[in-house]
This record gives structure tokens, C-alpha cells and sequence, in this order.
């Protein structure tokens, strides 16, 4: 008995003793070394940076090949929102007023690149936003496709499958490539001239994704003057020739008609820069994505502004999309006051590289780590999530505040946790129900910001008179009538 008693009192001590020496989380913030952890090149740079406290700043020369850059003046507009309350839908005008002419006068079409990191991988999130716009504002179609992609085995909204044999460069670990980056932030190479180089893509069954409308291959500049793409549509064969003459070029591929299915192969096109190819219908909206895992948001910068001003007056986004976070997060100081000052830069370098387009910022979401054996928010979170909102309103950006939007602190642990799960175990990312959730929520809040808009234009009362046309005719008709009748009246 008293041995008993000895062993438990010594076994409570040791329990005390390396309790107060553990350190407060369980598992260590450092990222995995592991080559299955994409990190991007220039946030590991950021982070290098802050912790020597370098002083002073040089902003890189843009590589301006095809002459003249168009400089772009911010718009001077304000808002007069606090920062706990901090939306900035006032500077999504430019975006508004596309829409409205998309809704209220029939023309021309609303386009969103939404760019982003692992969390709308294999076009979660992305697809039901495009999903929610296109049912209300017509449209079709996924939008830009990139030759390869990471997340293609995933991806619900359309089949996507290439060859092993392509050679790919992305903004997330090349600063100076061979040839400029696409808009998707990544330029892909045929690898050898022996084997078949092909890429095929097949519309998925996912309302307004069903068909491949108008598509057309974007490539860059090269001296190759052989090269050809082989448009394979079923049973029949077109031979294209690729002429590379210009800084970017495009290829219609089918004669401008909308098909289920396509395979392209590529011969002698070695050294000819290819980019992807856009499948979206010319009306409604339409919503790219461009998403990266590991991307902090800081490899945006290194786009070739005169090449993305191409791609601007081909695609012509009226709204940007920064969603980011994710790989931000824990890497020792709470202070962010180093990424609020990076992405300023990134925002005053995207709206050079896509005049006029309005930009949105959405935060970081949740994310649970655990602390004494209890999954709690990481207490990174907060303090990015300002950063960001900061950067939103020092660079006149809207914003939306995913953390909060979710539920605020411990709201990953009820996503994962809840029946039905939004979440997955890793409390980080959303499965697909999660995906959905978050998306309805960013269209609510782009939707009031529209029909804020919409009543200072007077929108709503032409919304109403377009919407009830044949009622409005009709009573027309009939009060016509009625003054008709009373003026034969008088006049007899």
C-alpha cells in the first residue's frame, strides 16, 4: 500500500514538473520539411527580410519588352467605414457598373480572376461563386483553363488531363523565367519533340459548366516558326498553325462554336510559350481560377505588366480576388506589419497590370491548433486578419472578413466538428459543403454592395420597370384607355 501510494506521488510530480516545461502547443509550428510542401519563394524571402530588419526598399524594374506601359491613376475615392466594420464596397464601383450593365442593359459581360491559395484548390469555393452568378446574371462556362494543373484530378467542373512530358515554370519558386508568366501566374514548355505532348479538357455536369464554349489557346512570343497544334473533336482532326509573333497570342480553335470535349497536341512547338486556353461565353459573368497551393499572394508582383495588359484587354476583368492566408500564418512573430506592406506593393502592381479592374481581399479563414490538448484558434489568426484588413483599406480595396463571416474565434472547431462537417480534420480547409457555405456567403456580401450601388444609380426602379415589362405594358395600356375615355368625355 505505501509502495502504491510512493509510486503515485512520485508519478504526480513528474506530471507537474514537465507540464510547466512543455512548451503551451503540442505540435510545433514549423513547417514540415518534406517536399510535398509547396511554400512560395518570395514569402520565404519576406520572412528572411523581417527578421534582419533590412532598411530601405528598391522596387524591381517590370520588364517591359512590348515598349510603353500604361500607367494607371488610382481613383479617388474614400469611404468613411471603421476599421472594425471596414467592407470597402465603395471601391468595387468599377465592378458594380460592368454588372449593371449586365443586368440592366444586356450587354457585354462581368469577368472575375479569382486568385488563391490551397483553400480553392480543384475550384472549391470559386466554382459555386461562378455557379451563383451565372444563374442570376447568365453566363457559362469555367472560364480560363491553364495547360496543367495540380489540382486537375479534383476538379469537378471540368475533366482535365496532359501528357507527363510538359516542362512547367510558376511564380511560386521562378523569378525570372524563360518567358512570362500567363495570368494563371505559371508558362508551360513542350519537354521533348519525341513523345506525344497533348492536354485534353472535358466540361464537367455542373450547372452552367456543361459545355466548352469558343475555345481559345493563349501563347506567347518565339522564334519558332514550325510549330502546330493538332484539334482533335471526336472523329475530327483541324491542324493549326501557332504563329508566335507577339508578346501574346490566340488561336481559335474551334470556329467559335461550343463543344463537350477536346484534345490538343502540340508538334514542334519546343521554345513556343503556352498559357491555357479560355472557355467562357461572351455575355453574364464569368469567374477564372487561379488557384496556387502554398501561394502567400507575394508572387503576383512578379507579373510582366505590359504581357498582363494584354491578357487585360483580351479577358478584361472588371474584379481581382486576392484570397490568401493560409501559408502566411505561423511563422514566429504575430507581427504582419511586413506582409501589410508586401501586398501594398502587390495591389499597386496588379492595377497596372489590369486597368480599371476593382479588387477584393478576402482574409484569412479560422484555422485550430491545438494548446493543452484542446483544438482552439491559432492565435495567428487575429493578428493576420488585420494586417490584411489594413492592407484592404490603405490600398482601397473591399474586403471580406472570412474569419469573422464563419463565426470568429473557435468557429474551425465547429465547421470540423459540426454534423454536417464543413471542414476537414486538418482544421484548416473546407470540404465541398464548407466550400459552398463560404461562397454564399462572399456572393451575399457582393450582392449588398451591389444593390447599395444600384439604388444610388436608381438601378432598382429600372430592375423593376425591366423585370415587369409585360404588367407595366398592360397597365399603360389601361390607363391610356381611361384618359382617353375621359377626354372623349369632356370633349362631348
Amino acid at each position: 500500500m505505501i509502495q502504491s501510494l510512493a509510486i503515485v506521488i512520485l508519478a504526480s510530480g513528474f506530471f507537474l514538473f514537465f507540464k510547466a516545461n512543455l512548451p503551451q502547443k503540442i505540435f510545433s509550428e514549423e513547417k514540415p520539411k518534406t517536399s510535398n510542401v509547396v511554400i512560395d519563394s518570395l514569402l520565404l524571402e519576406a520572412i528572411e527580410e523581417e527578421k534582419v530588419a533590412v532598411k530601405g526598399e528598391t522596387t524591381p524594374a517590370s520588364d517591359t519588352e512590348e515598349g510603353e506601359v500604361l500607367v494607371i491613376q488610382e481613383e479617388d475615392l474614400f469611404s468613411n467605414e471603421g476599421e472594425a466594420s471596414f467592407k470597402g464596397m465603395v471601391f468595387l464601383d468599377y465592378f458594380f457598373s460592368r454588372l449593371y450593365q449586365v443586368e440592366m442593359e444586356n450587354q457585354g459581360r462581368a469577368r472575375i480572376a479569382y486568385y488563391g491559395d490551397s483553400m480553392t484548390d480543384g475550384d472549391m469555393i470559386v466554382q459555386d461563386l461562378r455557379k451563383n452568378y451565372q444563374d442570376k446574371y447568365g453566363g457559362s462556362g469555367v472560364g480560363f483553363i491553364q495547360i496543367t494543373s495540380e489540382s486537375s484530378q479534383s476538379r469537378g467542373s471540368v475533366t482535365h488531363k496532359y501528357s507527363p512530358n510538359w516542362k512547367v515554370q510558376s511564380y511560386l519558386n521562378v523569378k525570372n523565367p524563360r518567358k512570362p508568366f500567363g495570368v494563371g501566374g505559371q508558362v508551360f514548355f513542350v519537354k521533348d519533340t519525341v513523345r506525344p505532348t497533348w492536354v485534353s479538357y472535358q466540361a464537367g455536369n455542373i450547372r452552367n459548366m456543361t459545355t466548352l464554349n469558343n475555345p481559345t489557346l493563349y501563347y506567347g512570343r518565339s522564334t519558332n516558326t514550325r510549330g502546330t497544334v493538332e484539334v482533335i473533336m471526336q472523329k475530327d482532326t483541324l491542324r493549326k498553325s501557332l504563329n508566335a509573333a507577339t508578346a501574346l497570342n490566340k488561336l481559335k480553335l474551334t470556329g467559335g462554336s461550343s463543344i463537350k470535349q477536346l484534345k490538343l497536341q502540340f508538334l514542334h512547338a519546343d521554345s513556343i510559350p503556352l498559357y491555357g486556353i479560355d472557355v467562357s461565353s461572351p455575355t453574364g459573368v464569368q469567374v477564372d481560377n487561379f488557384s496556387s497551393r502554398g501561394n502567400s499572394g507575394l508572387p503576383l508582383s512578379l507579373f510582366n505588366v505590359a504581357v498582363m495588359q494584354k491578357f487585360q484587354k483580351e479577358l478584361d476583368y472588371s474584379l481581382i480576388i486576392l484570397h490568401y492566408g493560409t501559408n502566411v500564418l505561423n511563422y514566429g512573430s504575430h507581427n504582419y506589419s511586413w506582409y501589410t506592406k508586401q501586398m501594398n506593393k502587390v495591389v499597386s502592381h496588379l492595377r497596372q497590370c489590369f486597368p480599371k479592374a476593382s479588387i477584393l481581399v478576402i482574409s484569412t479563414a479560422d484555422k485550430s491548433t491545438k494548446y493543452d490538448l484542446t483544438m482552439a484558434t491559432d492565435s495567428a489568426v487575429t493578428p493576420l486578419m488585420r494586417a490584411q484588413r489594413k492592407y484592404a483599406m490603405e490600398s482601397k480595396t473591399g474586403f471580406f472578413n472570412l474569419y469573422e463571416a464563419m463565426g470568429g474565434k473557435g468557429s474551425m472547431v465547429q465547421w470540423v466538428e459540426g454534423s454536417p462537417a464543413k471542414a476537414n480534420k486538418d482544421y484548416t480547409h473546407f470540404n465541398f459543403r464548407g466550400a459552398q457555405t463560404v461562397s454564399a456567403l462572399i456572393f451575399k456580401q457582393l450582392e449588398e454592395g451591389y444593390a447599395t450601388y444600384k439604388k444610388e444609380k436608381g438601378g432598382e426602379t429600372r430592375q423593376r420597370g425591366r423585370s415587369n415589362l409585360n404588367e407595366d405594358s398592360l397597365h399603360r395600356n389601361k390607363v391610356q384607355k381611361e384618359i382617353d375615355t375621359v377626354s372623349n368625355e369632356e370633349r362631348e
